[in-house]
């Protein structure tokens, strides 16, 4: 082993230890003699003082090693060569980074749940947004079975994957709302499937031994079909939104928009949006969940759009020398992306390009959490029942203190109502 000078033994400068330590991993390669090589600001040969160890520091041989994908390294080169010399760089904007590829490997999910009367092109739509046949549309029973007699709940699953990018997807269908004689009640299966969905996530939340990624098949998103009747909302959309903006996100689309035109296309969604707020209808994105005032801007112009006359396809055309999704007719093609025609990219820029995580935050943070408070409260209160103990509330403090029902006549506490997740 080499000797060096007494010189060479003294400690680095401060701004070389600190930018050695933030702006690189430290690689350490086992050698003879336990030796090994750090990398630093200098390409000179230093001795540890306790252990007697070489070292060698050079930053042409820095190698991030294996555990990083080709577009990290570009990253970390980027971000090394953008600070170099800068003794106050720490290093904490790398978090995006170290997120972004922890995204890249789990893959993300999203479920949609699409709602409206048959007819009305909910699965063209679909496989417009995503480019694929992500919904199958329904084979034609035999004539006296054409219409459920009931709401049926089907749901397909597939994987997209773009740039990269891995999504699980799931269409949840609902064939049969809206196409009764006696519509009574028909949002009653909706409601408890997502009640549903809500209840199987707090089972695998609770248990002891729950998995480390919990399966989310809560329903992020709802988008309702309305008829392009050009009139006003009917009773059964107003009760529908109505029941259920409270328990899931809604977005509202008009179906079909071509059969409107623009000055029909205009009143009726001005009509539409007096409707929702005069039966206290909050859709998505509700302005009570708005985090700043960059956000309220931008929901804003959002909810003076609502609802999206939308007109979806397929089926592929030639215009003007380029291929596009469209609705041929006689005077002319109806171009699905074009934002003239139709409001199909706003939609489409709303749910996937924009807001899809803001989406399923809410879900998770907001519908999710109301029903999850309600659930244990009813077991709280239901266990406490049968314990004889009186059940724990909260306090301001985050503490809980037991209250006492109040006793009946003859000494025995009232029972508690059990609350369901349907308001």
């Amino acid at each position: 082993m080499n000797q060096t000078s007494s010189d060479e033994l003294a400690p680095f400068p401060a701004s070389s230890r600190a930018s050695a330590a933030t702006r690189v991993n430290l690689r350490r390669q086992e050698k003879k003699n336990d030796s090994f090589w750090r990398h630093g600001d200098q390409g000179e040969r230093r001795m540890d003082r306790v252990s007697g160890d070489e070292f060698s520091f050079s930053w042409s041989e820095v190698s991030l090693g294996h555990t990083m994908s080709e577009s990290a390294k570009q990253h970390a080169a980027k971000g090394d060569k953008s600070h170099a010399g800068d003794s106050s760089y720490v290093g904490i904007d790398a978090i995006l980074e170290q997120m972004r590829r922890k995204a890249m490997k789990q893959g993300f999910e999203l479920n949609i749940m699409v709602v409206g009367q048959s007819g009305l092109g909910k699965s063209t739509l679909m496989n417009t947004l995503f480019k694929s046949k992500v919904s199958r549309k329904s084979v034609q029973p035999d004539p006296e079975e054409r219409i459920p007699k009931t709401v049926e709940i089907k749901s397909i699953s597939h994987d997209i994957e773009e740039k990269g990018v891995r999504m699980k997807l799931t269409v949840i269908d609902t064939p049969g709302f809206g196409d009764q004689i006696n519509n009574e009640n028909c949002w009653q299966p909706i409601m408890k499937f997502i009640n549903d969905q809500y209840e199987a996530y707090l089972q695998e939340e609770i248990n002891i031994d729950r998995k480390k990624r919990i399966p989310d098949s809560r329903v992020h998103c709802c988008i309702y079909f309305i008829p392009p009747t050009g009139h006003c909302l009917r009773p059964l959309d107003v009760e529908f939104m109505r029941r259920l903006s409270k328990v899931v996100n809604i977005v509202p689309v008009i179906a079909k928009a071509d059969t409107l035109t623009l000055e029909e296309r205009d009143f009726f969604k001005q009509t539409i949006r007096e409707g929702l707020r005069a039966n206290g209808i909050d859709v998505y994105p509700q302005k009570e969940f708005d985090e700043d005032a960059e956000d309220r801007l931008i929901n804003d112009k959002i909810r003076e759009m609502i609802p999206f006359a939308v007109v979806g396809s397929d089926q592929e055309y030639q215009v003007n020398g380029k291929r596009i999704l469209g609705r041929k007719t006689k005077w002319g093609t109806i171009e699905v992306e074009n934002i003239s025609h139709c409001e199909f990219a706003y939609l489409r820029d709303l749910l996937i390009r924009t807001h899809m995580q803001n989406i399923k935050d809410i879900t998770g943070s907001i519908h999710y959490e109301t029903y999850r408070v309600r659930r244990l409260n009813e077991s709280n209160h239901i266990n406490s029942q049968a314990s004889g103990y009186p059940a724990l509330q909260p306090k301001a403090n985050g503490q809980t203190e037991p209250q006492p029902a109040p006793p009946q006549p003859n000494g025995v506490a009232t029972q508690h109502e059990v609350m369901s997740h349907e308001m």
